[in-house]
């Protein structure tokens, strides 16, 4: 058995979409030909953007980071591009994934700007799973993470937002709004440029929408990238994992299910009338992001939370004040130091900020 590109018997992979057998090297450049393909097709970039890189130390993010770095100087995009990524406040989980983000900030000789959503929203992850428990938090995370990813690009002027879902994502993504029949979802759930300055957000693309989860991870293992590999600490409820596990047995049986799938939701047009009967955008009234409702997702959610934490300190019992204790003063000898002398006065710590 040879690659089915060069012919070498050092094989590698089995291409799960198109079956093509191929060593290492021939891999890597189908996989980079592919993203390339797509994003001229779609027309994704424009001379002269700015690329906000969603960039979360995670193997999809590093990937799509490592190949429009390529592209960009093989193809001449004429693109700048800047890393971005949210800090969600998840002790143990994200503050050591940062420190690989860092790394490759400093590989690639790229800007960084990180958001905090304790400084977006006045709360952490662990904060929210506190005040809620292990149910929802992905709900929560998800929905802050893509407001402060949006915030961030804003920032930096970034004229496009590109986020490392890849083909796995989006046959995920279809088989949870038919699951949960999100008709307003199901036909731009597939799009790889969503949003942009007619919804008042940054142009969000996806340049690894036709590449598979598994091709993903042998592409960053051949070309032996930095990237951070352990689970979020509260994904263990999330829905999507539902929809993977699923996705994953139904794959193994039919191999084109990943791509089926995506063609399906590609494929979806809704009648005039359901279209006519799907809420209308609108502005939030808080914050003016865009939504249907008259609050944004994230904006109702922190309502939620900031109530509980209202009613949560209103409830509390008040702190109970220690009694003074007075001491009786010193007997007044010969050897009693000075009351204003420093050997009198009680140290204290220092209070930390």
């Amino acid at each position: 058995m040879r690659c089915a590109r060069c012919g070498s018997r050092q094989i590698a992979i089995k291409r799960p979409r198109t079956d093509r057998i191929l060593c290492k090297d021939c891999f890597c450049t189908e996989f980079e030909e592919d993203v390339h393909l797509g994003i001229v097709e779609n027309h994704v970039f424009t001379p002269g953007d700015l690329v906000a890189v969603g960039v979360s130390g995670g193997k999809d993010s590093t990937v799509l980071l490592h190949v429009l770095h390529t592209l960009n100087a093989r193809h001449q995009y004429g693109i700048q591009l800047h890393l971005l990524s949210a800090d969600e406040g998840i002790s143990g989980y994200r503050d050591n994934s940062l420190e690989t983000v860092y790394a490759n900030a400093r590989t690639y000789e790229l800007p960084l700007t990180v958001v905090a959503y304790k400084e977006l929203f006045g709360w952490t992850m662990n904060e929210i799973h506190q005040a809620i428990g292990k149910k929802n938090n992905c709900t929560y995370c998800g929905v802050l993470r893509r407001k402060a990813l949006d915030v961030g690009a804003q920032r930096i002027n970034a004229t496009k937002l590109a986020m490392g879902h890849n083909a796995d994502d989006y046959a995920e993504t279809v088989l949870m709004n038919v699951c949960r029949g999100d008709i307003g979802r199901m036909e731009r759930c597939t799009d790889m440029t969503t949003g942009g300055p007619e919804s008042g957000t940054v142009t969000r693309v996806k340049p690894l929408k036709y590449v598979y989860q598994k091709e993903v991870v042998m592409y960053a293992h051949f070309k032996k990238l930095l990237y951070f590999s352990t689970p979020c600490t509260y994904a263990e409820e999330a829905y999507r994992g539902y929809a993977r596990t699923f996705l994953n047995r139904l794959h193994a049986v039919l191999p084109s299910a990943v791509a089926d799938i995506i063609h399906a939701g590609e494929r979806l047009q809704l009648a005039d009338q359901i279209k006519r009967e799907q809420p209308k955008q609108r502005k939030c009234q808080r914050c003016g992001y865009i939504t249907s409702q008259a609050l944004c997702q994230a904006c109702a959610l922190l309502e939620g939370l900031n109530t509980t934490r209202s009613t949560d300190v209103a409830a509390a019992p008040p702190a109970a004040v220690p009694e003074e204790v007075v001491r009786p003063p010193p007997p007044q000898t010969s050897e009693t130091p000075d009351p204003q002398s420093p050997g009198d006065i009680e140290s204290t710590p220092a209070l930390r900020s």
